[in-house]
């Protein structure tokens, strides 16, 4: 290090702070250049607060040093301005740019000039090496001008005396030689001209302007990477980190301040972005692990203006991006999505008081959000009342999802509705499952026989119901949804409730039976029979296209002969006759005395359920009927334990239905 014989307290010209928002600048000069500055500085004070400082060297650096450890508003320097020697030790060993006064061709002209003016005896002293200029003019005129260079003060002291000693009398150089060379008593020529260091200033205003441009940048660049939840880091070509976020300093497990200007690869080699700085290429959504924790990491190269200039690294955790995803599910609201519905509450035919209760109830029900429990015999149209509510409600544009609670084993039930995490079991699906809550969200789910819903499973509808979110299987944070939940079943669930096995949850039931419908069953509004056989048939020969026409005298014999009939499958059973009827119409027809005698042959069951005499004779008690009894009992109480399906009893009996309706009608149980 020079050592430096300044003055150790400089004066300095007054300077006011800068709160204009006008760049500071710090102008370092020593004897004519300090002189030279001060007289220069205040015509560019509506430009920038220049303050100027007669120090040099080691002196000059430790005075920055210490505004930058102990910052004071007005006193920060931006840009410092020197020339030569103290330009180049405060470029060495300062990180703050540096604007030097430039020596010009004109510059050197004009100090020869003067210098030849006085002598012919002449030498010139530059710092380490000639400027450009000089060498152009020495090689064009062949100047007879010696030429020395010096490395500091001491070796400039030693160049000037030696030149003394060889009878030069003129020195043109820098201001420490110029001054240096009258002390000798030689002519000192101050090579240094009013336009250089003006030139300078100039310099020195337009670095601050730029670095204020990036500053801003650099910190918008910061806040945004500072709300980032992913772990940002970018590099420069040796791959040294130049900047990076608080989450990625956080799974680097380090302040950023200790991590800049640290090789990447040093402080966390899984991470290295070398192969992305030495070939350039994009690596997106890669998976790797960073000490105990799995990432998806991206890497990209950085490229300015066509030049490779470093590479950042983008670090997401997975956990995160599920969250999101999550997330995302639960909150996508901006478009509708077609309805799976297909029937509305004008579909349910029907013209009785009961039915018609039932549908101005329903059209209330959809008004509200509430939990609708819909209690009815198989067969009732309990589904097709469900969408008619989803239809009529707020949330027709929305999923209709139904799901039938008997149809599934319990474990597959509860995937089916609850959705699992990717690893939750084995065999499960790569990257997991939505269960049917969450594709019902914004929508409706429709839990048909709810009451054979496992206890087990109840727990955890009930949860639904009181959160209004779920938990998939293997999942450690819950998913919120927004559905409407309609309930239904054939059972009565206040009964289950007080069974001693407590085959049905007491607070599920107050929760799912907060609005309450029934449909009742055909037996009890058999006013609408024929109504339904009319919109069944031309339902169900528009769908088989068939000509309804060929089973119409059929379906009116139906009607006429299911008078006493007991609709146990209600009006699915009607629906399921119909379409048989459709089928065999013409054929069953062809031959035959007419639509009865066809009727017959196709549903046996509507004409063997005639009432029997009111007044019919007590059979004697002979040994037939002994056995006829028997057989009674037996039948009935097959059907008893198959829940009244006679398709399923005659299986078990090992009969045919004929021949069950036909002893049902001889015992009067039909």
């Amino acid at each position: 290090m020079a050592r430096n014989t300044l003055p150790s307290q400089p004066p300095r010209t007054p300077a006011s702070q800068p709160a204009d928002g006008r760049p500071r600048l710090l102008a370092f000069g020593v004897r004519r250049l300090h002189s030279l500055l001060q007289e220069l500085a205040p015509q560019y004070a509506d430009r920038a607060a220049i303050e100027v400082l007669e120090l040099g060297f080691g002196d000059a650096v430790a005075e920055v040093r210490t505004r930058l450890a102990h910052p004071r508003p007005g006193l920060q320097a931006e840009v410092l301005v020197a020339a030569g020697s103290n330009g180049a030790y405060l470029r060495s060993h300062l990180d703050l740019p540096v604007a030097l006064v430039k020596v010009s061709g004109f510059d050197v002209m004009r100090a020869l000039s003067h210098a030849r003016r006085l002598t012919r005896r002449i030498a010139f002293i530059t710092y380490q090496q000639a400027p450009e200029p000089w060498r152009s003019f020495d090689e064009v005129f062949g100047l007879d001008i010696t030429h020395r260079t010096y490395r500091d003060e001491d070796d400039a002291r030693a160049c000037v005396q030696e030149l003394k000693d060889q009878g030069i009398e003129a020195v043109v150089g820098p201001g420490l030689v110029a001054d240096l060379a009258s002390e000798a008593g030689l002519h000192g020529i101050f090579l240094y001209s009013d336009d250089a260091v003006r030139e300078a200033l100039d310099d020195a205003v337009e670095i601050a302007r730029i670095g204020r441009i990036e500053a801003a940048r650099r910190e918008r660049l910061n806040t945004i990477l500072g709300q980032l939840k992913d772990g940002v880091v970018a590099v420069d070509m040796q791959e040294r980190i130049e900047t990076l976020n608080p989450a990625m300093a956080h799974l680097l497990g380090a302040d950023a301040g200790t991590l800049l200007g640290r090789r990447l690869s040093d402080v966390a080699p899984e991470l290295s972005l070398a192969t992305t700085l030495r070939d350039a290429r994009t690596e997106t959504e890669a998976i790797q692990r960073l000490g105990h924790r799995m990432l998806v990491t991206s890497r990209l190269p950085i490229v300015e203006q066509g030049v490779q200039t470093g590479a950042v690294l983008a670090c997401q955790d997975p956990a995160a991006i599920q969250r999101a995803d999550r997330h995302l599910r639960s909150q996508r609201t901006h478009q509708p999505r077609p309805t799976a519905t297909r029937y509305g509450l004008d579909d349910i035919a029907g013209s009785s008081a009961t039915i018609a209760r039932a549908r101005d109830l329903a059209r209330r029900c959809a008004a509200s959000d509430a939990t609708v429990l819909v209690v009815g015999e198989s067969g009732t149209g309990k589904e097709l009342l469900a969408q008619g509510i989803h239809r009529a409600s707020r949330r027709a544009a929305q999923p209709f999802i139904a799901v039938n609670c008997a149809a599934f084993p319990e474990s597959l039930l509860e995937s089916e509705l609850f959705g699992y995490e990717e690893g939750a079991f084995t065999g499960s699906r790569r990257g997991g499952k939505a269960g049917l809550f969450e594709a019902a969200h914004t929508g409706t789910i429709f839990l048909d026989e709810v009451g054979e819903m496992p206890v087990p499973l109840q727990t955890r509808l009930l949860r639904v119901l009181q959160e209004r979110e779920i938990l998939r299987i293997g999942a450690t944070e819950p998913t919120a949804i927004d559905v409407r939940v309609i309930a239904a079943t054939h059972r009565d669930l206040a009964a289950e409730v007080e069974r001693a096995d407590g085959s049905f949850r007491r607070d599920l039931y107050y929760r799912l039976n907060i609005l309450r419908l029934s449909l009742p069953p055909l037996r009890e509004r058999r006013e609408d029979i024929a109504e339904l056989a009319g919109t069944l048939l031309s339902k169900v020969a528009a769908r088989l296209r068939i000509d309804p026409a060929g089973a119409r005298p059929l379906v009116d014999a139906l009607v006429e002969a299911s008078t006493h009939y007991a609709w146990p499958g209600n009006v699915r059973e009607l629906e399921n006759l119909i379409e048989r009827l459709v089928v065999a119409g013409d054929q069953a027809l062809a031959g035959k005395r007419g639509a009865r005698a066809a009727l017959l042959d196709l549903a046996p069951e509507l004409l063997d359920a005639a009432p029997a005499a009111k007044t019919a004779p007590t059979p004697p008690d002979t040994l037939r009927n002994h056995r006829a009894q028997e057989e009674r009992e037996r039948i009935l109480a097959v059907l008893a334990e198959c829940g009244g399906d006679r398709a399923a009893a005659c299986a078990r009996l090992g009969i045919g239905r004929t021949t069950l309706w036909r002893k049902l009608k001889g015992q009067g149980a039909a």
